[in-house]
């Protein structure tokens, strides 16, 4: 990764992730103490994800029936 290339990314926190997800901030906070939250960076006290880890997280919960046997659930 070039230097330049971190100033392209988009973090977003755990609010406007949830907004972004169309979720409460309360799953995105227990996914991440559960286990199951998609990935996040830790910044001293403060949470952020990156837009494509959302995006990939959601990607991977795809499904095509309902009888599609999860490998994670939400």
């Amino acid at each position: 990764m070039e230097n330049h290339d971190i100033f392209q990314k988009t973090f977003l926190r755990t609010k406007q992730a949830a907004v972004y997800l169309n979720l409460p901030a309360s799953t995105l906070e227990k996914l991440r103490s559960q286990g199951g939250s998609p990935k996040y960076a830790k910044l001293g006290r403060i949470i952020v994800y990156d837009v494509n880890d959302l995006i990939a997280w959601v990607e991977a919960k795809k499904r095509t029936s309902t009888t599609d046997t999860p490998t994670d659930c939400l």
